[in-house]
């Protein structure tokens, strides 16, 4: 369904657009082209004086997985924000240890203090951290928009089930330029 409308009070979250992530081969779309969107999308919402929220990771989950996970002492700017997201005192960083940008941050208080009733969502990976940040979100009774050109994932198939099976069920779905042209 495509977006139908902006709540006055909407946030911007930016998932997991760091080094580390951004340097892995994604599919559909290559990183560069997600991290130019989410940096389109960024300035529009400070330019509206609208909340963003750059988040990264630093762990993950502890539990055991048949996936066998990456091994080893990560780069030293593995987490760093990319640079083109143009990160401003203003905005909001959320640093995690779980895919998702809920778990045991302070993202829930961070936008229930500023009044934001909706999020729209972009980033890396769209099956794990974007999706499930978009599952938390709505499950905490925000409006939920992913722009969907400017998602992309280590593999296309939970990509597509994220963007046509998944997303639905949760909010809204839309292009960068449509969410662009709903701020106005």
């Amino acid at each position: 369904m495509p977006a139908t409308t902006l709540d006055a009070t909407t946030a911007l979250v930016l998932i997991d657009l760091q080094h580390g992530i951004a340097g892995l081969p994604c599919i559909p779309l290559p990183s560069a082209e997600v991290i130019g969107r989410g940096a389109r999308l960024a300035a529009a919402f400070r330019a509206h004086r609208l909340p963003v929220v750059l988040v990264n990771v630093t762990g993950g989950a502890p539990g055991r997985t048949e996936t066998a996970r990456p091994g080893g002492t990560p780069p030293a700017d593995w987490a760093e924000l990319v640079p083109e997201l143009g990160r401003q005192n203003g905005d909001i960083l959320v640093t995690k240890q779980q895919w998702g940008a809920f778990h045991g941050t302070n993202l829930d208080l961070e936008l229930r203090r500023r009044g934001v009733t909706q999020v729209v969502l972009a980033g890396i990976a769209t099956s794990i951290g974007v999706e499930s940040t978009a599952r938390a979100a709505h499950e905490h009774g925000y409006h939920v928009t992913v722009a969907t050109d400017a998602v992309t994932d280590l593999d296309a198939d939970t990509h597509r089930n994220s963007v046509e099976k998944v997303f639905p069920r949760l909010g809204e779905t839309d292009t960068t330029e449509a969410i662009l042209a709903l701020l106005g």
